[in-house]
């Protein structure tokens, strides 16, 4: 599969945690800390994006091929019961310079508590790339709803 073309994803919550990618077997070659403006983040049972003109996420920019993406989201629909489906964003890398990418977004999600073990696999590295304290915050408040 390494001759298979790799394409730029947009990962926003415990996907941007590599120990969670590497339960699915995927290994980004490339890993970039991004922000993604006009949306915020929610977490309800699990992390997804809702529109938010003055808002922004952030995440990592990594790169996948098509065959480990279907895995990986048929994986969430499965295991997590949750449905993603691709859209085409434009995120901004924090080393400057924008950059096309797929985003994938759960168009319908039942509401329910985050559980705070789950929140904490978005923290983590959330924490280890530096996001802002203000987003860090934002994340915190899900494992106390």
């Amino acid at each position: 599969m390494s001759d298979s073309p790799r394409v730029w994803v947009f990962f926003y919550g415990s996907y941007m945690n590599r120990a969670v990618l590497a339960e699915v077997a995927l290994a980004p070659e490339e890993w970039r800390p991004a922000r993604l403006p006009g949306f915020d983040i929610e977490i309800a049972p699990r992390a997804n994006l809702v529109r938010r003109g003055d808002g922004a996420v952030y995440g990592v920019l990594a790169t996948a091929t098509h065959a480990e993406l279907e895995r990986l989201y048929a994986h969430a629909h499965q295991v997590l019961g949750e449905v993603y489906l691709p859209e085409a964003v434009l995120a901004e890398q924090l080393g400057g310079g924008l950059r096309p990418a797929l985003c994938y977004i759960a168009p319908a999600m039942r509401a329910a508590p985050a559980d705070p073990a789950y929140v904490e696999r978005i923290l983590r590295p959330a924490r280890e790339l530096g996001f802002p304290a203000s987003y860090l915050a934002r994340i915190e408040r899900f494992a106390r709803r």
